[in-house]
Order: structure tokens, then sequence, then C-alpha cells
């Protein structure tokens, strides 16, 4: 690609016309939040789902409310054919949006199991391997050809990688994985002008985490004490994160892991 090529790319993703946003596990928490920025932001947002047709439905509805335009579609990461599979399930539900290049994509969908090395069982370590970094791998992988040169990949990683957590082993090993995957992946896709981050949240206060966070003020005080901004993060602080970075301002960072979580055990 040239360097006018690459121009015309930056031209057009400042001018924020005809953009596609996939985000997984868009129907609670910060995919949820990551949808309406990009919605706000003027992306057409496919909100993927795995079976809560009803929050995702929501989702959809909140952002057409406030003047966006969004669809839902619904697509099983723990099925072994995920990349395909989940391309087709997005091409039934876009319609006619089905031909317009992808902008931006947010590999966000991920299930935290709880479990030391001596308690964590073989099936649900394969089950959360596939969810949280098998098929973010085969869900680009598909996506290539239908992603726009100049677009943006987003994953989202976790600060568990960053510090010693022996009850949630499984779920950290999932997450450097794809903190290893964004820097290749970014040198591979940089002739298409595309960028490659992963951003790093912490604990956020979300549905996921209501069973053990929520009504408990001692813990949450606990965690806030840990983060240097002093309290528990919101679902907008990680998608005001990825927001910029699917941005035209964020055009010359890519292969970076991107630290979003209030100064987590600095």
């Amino acid at each position: 690609m040239s360097d006018t090529d690459l121009r015309n790319i930056e031209a057009l993703d400042a001018h924020e016309s005809d953009r596609i946003a996939v985000v997984t596990g868009a129907s609670r928490g910060i995919g949820a939040a990551i949808a309406g920025r990009l919605a706000a932001d003027g992306y057409t947002v496919a909100v993927h789902y795995r079976q809560d047709s009803a929050a995702a439905a929501g989702v959809v509805e909140k952002i057409i409310a406030a003047g966006g335009a969004a669809f839902s579609f619904a697509a099983d990461l723990a099925a072994p054919d995920t990349g395909t599979a989940f391309w087709a399930a997005y091409d039934a539900a876009a319609g006619s949006l089905r031909d317009v290049p992808v902008r931006v994509l947010v590999n966000n969908a991920g299930i935290a199991l709880h479990g030391t090395i001596e308690e964590f069982g073989a099936e649900d370590f394969i089950r959360q391997q596939q969810i949280n970094t098998t098929a973010p791998f085969l869900i680009i992988q598909a996506a290539l050809p239908r992603l726009a040169d100049g677009g943006r990949i987003v994953n989202i990683s976790s600060g568990a990688t960053r510090v010693a957590l022996p009850d949630i082993i499984g779920y950290t090993m999932t997450k450097g994985a794809i903190d290893a995957l964004t820097l290749p992946l970014a040198q591979h896709l940089g002739s298409r002008g595309i960028t490659v981050n992963a951003v790093v949240p912490a604990t956020i206060d979300t549905d996921m985490n209501a069973s053990w966070l929520r009504g408990n003020p001692d813990l949450i005080a606990d965690i806030a004490a840990q983060n240097a901004l002093g309290r528990i993060g919101e679902p907008d602080d990680v998608a005001d994160v990825v927001g910029l970075l699917a941005s035209h301002d964020a055009r010359w960072v890519t292969g970076q892991v991107i630290d979003a979580t209030g100064g987590y055990r600095l």
C-alpha cells in the first residue's frame, strides 16, 4: 500500500462516514458501554450476544433512542467453528450492511472462571480458553477480508495479567494470550493501515461481578484502595478508552497494551 493510499484511508477515517463497528459480548457490562460509546461516535454498531436476546435488544433500543444505529446478532463463541459461524450470523442480521467493510472490531466477550490450579477442571479450562482466546483469534482471522483498510481492532485484556491472582489462574492465562496476540497482529496488519491495540481494565462494576461485588461495601472499599484513583471502575471508563483507540485521533497508536485500571496496584 502506498503512502497516498494510507493518507486517503486516514481522510476517510476522519470523515467518519459509512462506518460499522462490531462488539463481541455487547449485551451488558463493558461491551454494552463500548457499543453505546461507538454509536455516539457515529458508528453503526453490531451488538453481539450469546443467548440473552432481550438484553441485546435493550442495548440496541437505547442506542437508537439516543439517535444512533445498531442491530444485534447471536453467536456462540464456544463453538469449534467460531470464526465462520460468527460472521455468518453477522451477515444474516446485517442485511444490506453485510457488504459494508467493518471499520472497528472489538473483542470484548469473555468468561472469568474461578479456581486455583488444583481446583480447575480440564473442561472449564478448555471452555474458557475457547471463549477468551481461541474465539477472538478465529474471529479476527475470518474478518480479515471484510475489515476496512485503516480500520481498528481493539482487544479487551485484564489487569489480572499484571499481578499474581492464583484463584483466577486460568483466566489470567487467556488474557495474557490476548496481550501476546496484539503485538504481532499490529505488525502484520500495519501495511493496511489497521491498528491493533489491547485495553486492560481491572475490577469493573458490572453485572458479571455483581454476585460477589455489589452489596459488599468492605470489599468495594478494599478494591478501591488498591487503585491510585481511589474507586471501582465503571464500564464507561473502559468504553471511553476504546472510543479513543477507534478514533482518528489514535491513528498513530498500534501494538500497545494500554492500562485502563485506574492505577491498579501501582
